[in-house]
């Protein structure tokens, strides 16, 4: 094992010998460490392999590694923001190894950002993590310490993604002697005309004018809410999304049901009571996430939802540590969905224990106690969501459509890859281009591609080793900084063989297939190709 498999190791062991004194089953609470790591280490280059070197000792098939390690990121990415269920359990019972079970976590959050090279952002992410499980045991944050390597020379004052909410991000940055670029503000804020992102140098940003007379000035600017969009726009935004025909021909279909329904009753007619819940079936990154968000909001514009707003969960946020607190648990959660939609993704994840049982017969209840203002979305691969919805009559009565998301294309990826740089105003060559055509053509469409994160994540390797590409540059052009050459994303194996040192970042391939990110962008988002 390298040094940082081991360090990943000895804490994975420590957090499970803290569990076994607290009574917790000792693979759920290993289950739960690996999937903190992963989904910390997600976006670091070179990281699943070093991952499954500690989870998956005995396994070297690349495939099979790349499906792990994401599928334990993606089921671990909430983590990230907050404490995890068996911490939770602990802290809510007041236990007495709560705090011990914490610090075990962060020493695993800060192992997991060694594997491959971390970038800064990844970092972060893994501070804001550990003060958020500290602070669940009311314990003090532990001191950070900062990155090392060539991050602390580049500039990231351009093509930052954006940093995640936390504690003590902005502390943590100081710390390490970068500050907010002018103009910057944490997602949901407002940051102004002026570029976002961070600069390195350690000085204050230069103060704004009448900065005594700033937050009423702040409160003055604020811009009233975003006037609600009409059906005809939301539909728009669908078919404005790449691929997906059968998906949009289906919504448009719900859609014209639903407002023929509605005024026949308002016309005084007797109208047959539809279903508004959904099956979506597909692979991953197919746009999913997205389309129920559309739906919620489709469903508040034509006045069946309140809210509209959308709430993904996943059998870890359903189903809880102990027995007899899953009923309540999954309670809560749809309690903070009525109104709009609740989306269970992997929804078959609901199935073969008496957790899942208790999860899914409270979701039955839920539905028919909030029948007017609730919408529930499944979704997951197609056959074991068959096998999901017959396990209970009560889900087979009120789930009666399905949505079918197949496979992008190559040409729909090209064109998701060329919409992802041109929103981060980058662009492809037209030898990058017919590149990526051959890695598409040469990749194996197995249930672990990922669709639309694939290019994703084949879009951010780019950047990456155009970022190495161009370090050393004198007064780059400004086409220097926007254009991907074919280099920049070339498949690691060929680099290889042209190349003895082979990537700086030290990925194996070009991109883990299957891979998930959660950097945002206008168009398309994470959310749009799941």
């Amino acid at each position: 094992m390298t040094t940082a498999e081991s360090a990943l190791a000895e804490s994975i062991d420590a957090l499970v010998d803290v569990a076994r004194l607290a009574g917790i089953d000792p693979g759920t609470a290993r289950d739960e460490g690996l999937r903190v790591a992963a989904a910390l280490a997600e976006s670091v280059p070179g990281a699943p392999h070093e991952w499954a070197a500690v989870a998956l000792p005995a396994v070297t098939d690349l495939a099979t590694i790349n499906e792990a390690f994401f599928d334990a990121a993606s089921k671990g990415r909430r983590w990230r923001h907050s404490p995890t269920d068996l911490l939770a359990s602990l802290a809510a019972a007041d236990h007495d190894l709560a705090g011990d079970y914490a610090e075990a976590l962060t020493d695993i959050a800060s192992d997991a950002v060694m594997l491959g090279t971390a970038p800064i952002w990844v970092i972060a992410n893994a501070t804001a993590a550990s003060a958020t499980y500290l602070a669940a045991a009311n314990r003090a944050p532990a001191p950070v310490s900062p990155p090392t390597g060539p991050l602390l020379g580049t500039d990231f004052s351009t093509g930052l993604p954006p940093l995640p909410p936390g504690v003590g991000t902005d502390a943590v940055l100081r710390e390490w002697g970068y500050v907010r670029a002018p103009g910057h503000a944490e997602p949901g804020g407002s940051s102004g005309s002026e570029p976002s992102g961070i600069r390195p140098g350690g000085e204050p940003a230069a103060p704004q004018e009448n900065s005594a007379e700033a937050p009423a000035a702040e409160a003055e600017a604020t811009e009233p809410a975003e006037p609600e969009k009409s059906v005809e726009e939301l539909l728009d935004e669908l078919d404005a999304m790449i691929g997906l025909d059968r998906v949009k021909k289906e919504i448009h279909r719900q859609v014209a049901l639903l407002k023929v329904e509605k005024m026949r009753v308002e016309a005084g007619l007797r109208a047959m009571r539809m279903s508004r819940h959904l099956i979506f079936v597909g692979n991953p990154g197919t746009g999913k996430t997205t389309v129920a968000r559309l739906v919620g909001a489709i469903y508040k514009a034509l006045g069946l939802l309140p809210k509209g707003q959308l709430i993904e969960v996943d059998r870890s946020e359903l189903v809880a540590g102990y027995v007899g607190q899953t009923a309540m648990k999954t309670a809560e959660v749809c309690a903070t969905a009525v109104g709009g939609v609740l989306f269970i993704d992997e929804a078959y994840g609901l199935t073969g224990d008496q957790f899942a049982q208790e999860a899914v017969n409270t979701l039955v209840k839920e539905m028919e106690d909030h029948r007017e203002d609730l919408v529930v979305i499944v979704a997951g691969y197609p056959e074991p969501m068959v096998h999901f919805i017959a396990q209970n009559p009560g889900l087979a009565s009120r789930f009666t459509t399905t949505i079918e998301f197949d496979d992008y294309s190559d040409d729909e990826l090209l064109a998701i890859l060329d919409s992802i740089a041109d929103n981060s105003d980058y662009e492809l060559s037209e030898d990058a281009r017919r590149r990526v055509r051959m890695t598409l053509e040469a990749t194996p469409r197995t249930p672990a591609f990922g669709n639309g994160r694939f290019v994703r994540n084949l879009f951010e390797h780019s950047v990456g080793r155009h970022a190495w590409r161009l370090q050393d540059a004198v007064d780059p052009s400004l086409e220097d900084l926007r254009l991907l050459t074919e280099d920049d994303v070339r498949e690691q194996s060929e680099e290889d063989q042209e190349s003895p040192g082979g990537d700086p970042d030290g990925s194996s391939e070009i991109v883990p297939a299957g891979s998930e990110q959660d950097l945002p962008t206008d168009l398309p988002t994470d959310e749009e190709q799941r």
